[in-house]
């Protein structure tokens, strides 16, 4: 028996490849089919089954291009309804894969679908869970994201408690978890940084397995969750209906242009332009009015918070060798429509003497004589507001940048601002954006927050 993680760390996501005697399983997997195919081809085994836990929303799987190229059949749990060729298990029901065996536990709560896979193996003991969303390590779903006019979060939480307490808790504490996510995940609030664990670590180390009663635990699960990301109901819709085949989405977005076509799409289709290079590459040189999103975090979860229409039309500005690994992390949040990239990059847009833009950044020593003068700063600290109540500079504002849309209008465009996040990233892609509007006066700190607090500068900090 053979089980392999296949984390992918943009999304904080696991998929799993499960083989025995020649027959493999694929759980959960991105939406990519090339590295469940090349293991099932190096290990010469095919591929019987697909299993997804639930409908995601914060990526789309590759379930339909993998069940297409390998015959293999799509399952999911009970209630699962698609417009597609799928089988929904029933809760209980068993599924063999050579010499092991796969059985669903329909264990609803983050949404309606949700189950939990147990693997047994070849002696007929519990070896694993995939839990998918329905728990993390140090963490459980969240209840919000399948929410109907009939069923609340608070019911959908209740549900959660019951699926744990009635389905997962009850098996032994040796047996593995497995789950979808961890930390930086949108799909829960506390996950550790741990990809997989004993169960009976988690039993008695996660918070929410740990509530007193049922109460408590909704009380606990729903406290302090963020909105969901924009594009998480795309996503699900996608995901129970279908979308275009993987290879059509990359052949599409290959397209090299010119200065020349670059620039007429962007004028004719209002295409966004999208420069996924490192922020302080960005910063020194980019096309007036193009965002920066890099590649070097968490991109494809910042495109989907940060561009609200999932069908817009996108041109792309990477390095040269970045250009597949950005089609693809788009792809993988549904985002298929783009229209090509700059051929040649930065470098052949500044040989066209096209007009090129910079965003000024300062080091903590600047920032310290800045704060010296006695001029008042506005101090924009995007991080998320959990990070901010820990510890910030006296005078900032938490502006966070995942809600940089709903809040950039009460900024002046006539103000000097001062930008910061943790480490940079997000600070730099708060700075594009906010330049693409019209705000002119804005300097980010290089190092972010984290630079800020090894220079010693004073902060508040809440213990």
């Amino acid at each position: 028996m053979l089980i392999e993680q296949i984390y992918t760390g943009c999304l904080a996501q696991g998929a799993y490849y499960i083989e025995s005697e020649g027959q493999a399983a694929v759980i959960d997997p991105l939406r990519e089919p090339s590295p469940y195919l090349d293991k099932a081809e190096k290990n010469k085994a095919s591929i019987k089954y697909i299993f997804e836990t639930h409908f995601h929303a914060d990526f789309v799987s590759g379930h339909l291009d993998l069940a297409k190229k390998t015959g293999a059949e799509i399952v999911f749990g009970p209630l699962a309804e698609t417009s597609y060729d799928s089988y929904s298990a029933e809760d209980g029901e068993v599924f063999e894969i050579g010499n092991v065996k796969i059985k669903a536990l329909h264990t609803p709560g983050h949404t309606p679908e949700s189950t939990t896979y147990l693997l047994i193996d070849e002696n007929g003991k519990n070896h694993a869970i995939f839990s998918g969303d329905t728990l993390f390590i140090g963490d459980v779903g969240r209840p919000d994201l399948a929410v109907k006019s009939n069923l609340s979060k608070e019911d959908l939480a209740g549900m959660l408690y019951d699926s744990l307490h009635n389905k997962i808790l009850p098996l032994e504490d040796e047996v593995l978890e497995y789950p979808a996510h961890g930390a930086g995940s949108a799909c829960g609030k506390k996950m550790s940084k741990e990809t997989f664990d004993y169960l009976g670590t988690q039993k008695k180390s996660n918070y929410a397995l740990l509530a007193p009663d049922k109460n408590e635990f909704i009380k606990q699960v729903i406290e302090g969750i963020m909105p969901p990301p924009p594009y998480f109901p795309a996503n699900v819709k996608m995901n129970k209906e279908g979308y275009d085949s993987f290879d059509d989405v990359m052949k599409k977005g290959r397209l090299p242009l010119s200065p020349e076509n670059f620039e007429e799409l962007v004028n004719s289709v209002s295409a966004l332009m999208l420069d996924t290079r490192n922020q302080q590459v960005f910063n020194k040189a980019f096309i007036p009015n193009s965002v920066n999103i890099s590649l070097d975090g968490q991109f494809a979860p910042w495109v989907g918070t940060l561009i609200p229409d999932i069908n817009q039309a996108i041109v792309i500005i990477a390095e040269e060798d970045k250009i597949e690994e950005t089609l693809t992390r788009l792809a993988r949040v549904g985002y298929e429509n783009v229209l090509g990239y700059l051929d040649g990059g930065i470098e052949q847009w500044k040989k066209s003497n096209r007009e090129i833009d910079t965003i000024k950044s300062v080091s903590t020593e600047d920032l310290k004589n800045m704060l010296n003068s006695g001029d008042k700063l506005n101090i924009l600290d995007v991080r998320r507001p959990s990070e901010f109540d820990i510890s910030h500079l006296p005078d900032a504002v938490n502006y966070p940048l995942d809600f940089i849309n709903d809040w950039f209008a009460e900024l002046n465009k006539d103000t000097d601002y001062v930008l910061h996040c943790s480490g940079g990233y997000r600070s730099m892609t708060t700075a594009s954006i906010l330049r693409s509007r019209g705000f002119d006066k804005i300097v980010d700190v290089d190092g972010g927050f984290n630079a800020i607090a090894e220079a010693g500068i004073k902060l508040i900090t809440n213990n």
